[in-house]
């Protein structure tokens, strides 16, 4: 019988009897049709924790994982998540976004040799003196990102 001081093993234990659920919730809750190809890249993406992947990074992963899925799904999936507000993009130039699973406020490492993003928390960062803003408007979102090079 399944307690609530077994919680951890009772969690566990629903995974591995369906893999699919915790994507299956994410999808359903941001209002998204759980199709299986949803499902199978919402499961890559969130299922070990925070991470930066492309488009491209995604791809090769689930056909490493026997996903048949097209690039094409795979951006539309990811624009999609963005826009439900399951992932957050971070454009690093005008050729490369990447997807970030961590949609809470904080800031960047990019290193551009290797193309690495690593998060940084948003206390860790002092943006002030902002110019004032057009009439209108407000602060949705502040990003910064700290371009990296190694020293040579």
């Amino acid at each position: 019988m399944k307690t609530m001081n077994d919680r951890d093993t009772f969690q566990n234990q629903d995974r591995t009897e369906r893999p699919f659920e915790r994507a299956l919730q994410m999808v359903r809750s941001a209002g998204l049709r759980p199709t299986r190809q949803r499902l199978a890249l919402a499961k890559l993406l969130f299922e070990d924790g925070d991470r930066h992947v492309t488009a491209e990074q995604l791809h090769e992963e689930a056909t490493g994982a026997g996903i048949a899925v097209s690039l094409a799904t795979v951006y539309n999936t990811l624009h999609q998540f963005t826009q439900v507000g399951l992932l957050r993009q971070v454009v690093v130039d005008p050729v490369r976004s990447y997807f970030d699973t961590n949609t809470g406020d904080h800031h960047h490492y990019y290193l551009e040799e290797d193309g690495s993003l690593e998060d940084i928390a948003p206390q860790r960062v002092d943006v002030g003196a902002l110019p004032p803003l057009p009439d209108g408007t407000e602060i949705e979102r502040i990003d910064v990102i700290f371009r990296l090079r190694r020293r040579s």
